[in-house]
């Protein structure tokens, strides 16, 4: 199963229905092309516990992430996400009038959008729209240092989830005007 490695903090707004967009640039392994999602329709969200993260975001009251990882700590997974839609954003005023979607703060995504390196241009971001669902028995894996490392994505074939019996985070409502809004986007 794929994980798709994202801040502890949003990978709780995310589970708890408080966003459901991803805004990513790329990892300093993803090469040149930078972020995709590619042909992944699903993935659950492996926690990283990066420790400014709580300085980051737009957050009412404190957030303090969990120690970094260490080898053989146990790492919960707990939601399952699909791909709605995906979009490649190079305009930053639509970027920005997208705040009221995510808890990044937009001094974080404007530094995401203008970053340039590992051959990937500024002036630009990933936006996925992605329908989350929490799993009523919660995955696990032993970590070890082959889930480490500035990427957004690894494989673990020993997770699986039945997926089709499982209840999105958030109403049919509440998600299609979000998708509504997204679909100006082009």
């Amino acid at each position: 199963m794929h994980c798709f490695k994202e801040w502890q903090i949003i990978c709780e707004a995310l589970r708890d229905g408080k966003q459901s967009v991803i805004l990513r640039k790329g990892g300093i392994h993803e090469g040149k092309d930078g972020f995709s999602f590619g042909n992944i329709p699903e993935f659950v969200l492996f926690p990283t516990r990066f420790h400014a993260q709580g300085s980051l975001v737009n957050l009412d009251g404190e957030f303090t992430p969990g120690k970094e990882w260490e080898v053989d700590d146990e790492v919960i997974f707990d939601t399952l996400c699909r791909v709605e839609a995906t979009y490649e954003l190079t305009d930053w005023e639509q970027v920005a009038s997208l705040q009221h979607l995510h808890l990044w703060s937009e001094d974080c995504i404007k530094d995401r959008f203008d970053w340039e390196g590992k051959g990937m241009a500024s002036g630009k971001i990933h936006l996925a729209l992605i329908r989350a669902y929490r799993l009523p028995t919660p995955l696990s894996v032993s970590y070890s240092k082959r889930l480490g490392g500035c990427r957004s994505w690894v494989t673990l074939d020993e997770l699986t989830a039945e997926v089709d019996t499982l209840t999105p985070v958030i109403s049919d409502e509440a998600f299609n005007a979000i998708q509504s809004e997204l679909s100006t986007l082009g």
